[in-house]
């Protein structure tokens, strides 16, 4: 290590100790480690000493209340994941099958999306002229460069960008 620690490696090697406390059960020769004893060993093991403040702070913090995913930086519910060039399907690709294995139908409101789970639902908002139009993804794409989210032309038409064929919109995971 460069004897450079930031708030997140503290935190995350501290919870490591704890996990690795919880999961080893202690023998009659190794005693168990109090508290303080814990945050003195993550220090050590890291190079440094962790402030008495933060030792403090992270006693306070119950990691069974922690959501893993939004302290991974995963978006939650609500929360903006994007923003970029929508387009959306021809008619041609109506009656056949998506990556979820449903047939496609321009008259859904689905779309394609390259990594969020299928069945997700995203709010897709076109900030040219407020429109908004929920969507559920059954497919993977665009596979065209610099674009977000493949619509059906039902979403499309509803945001108002079938004209064109493809507009600036930005993305929301909903519920």
């Amino acid at each position: 290590m460069d004897g450079t620690t930031t708030t997140f490696g503290r935190k995350a090697l501290r919870t490591l100790v704890l996990a690795a406390a919880l999961a080893f059960p202690v023998s009659a020769s190794a005693p168990a480690l109090a508290g303080d004893e814990v945050d003195a060993f993550a220090a050590s093991f890291a190079g440094m000493d962790a402030p008495a403040a933060h030792r403090k702070a992270a006693d306070a913090v119950d990691i069974t209340t922690i959501d893993p995913a939004n302290e991974l930086g995963t978006p939650g519910l609500g929360d903006p994941i994007g923003a970029g060039v929508a387009s959306y399907y021809a008619d041609k690709f109506n009656g056949r099958r998506t990556a979820s294995g449903e047939a496609f139908s321009n008259s859904a409101l689905t779309a394609a999306h390259r990594s969020l789970p299928f069945g997700s639902k995203v709010r897709v908002t076109n900030p040219a002229n407020g429109k908004s139009v929920v969507v559920r993804i059954n497919d993977r794409g665009p596979f065209h460069g610099g674009r977000v989210i493949d619509l059906s032309k039902s979403a499309a038409s509803q945001l108002g960008i079938v004209q064109r064929g493809h507009g600036r919109v930005e993305l929301a995971l909903v519920d």
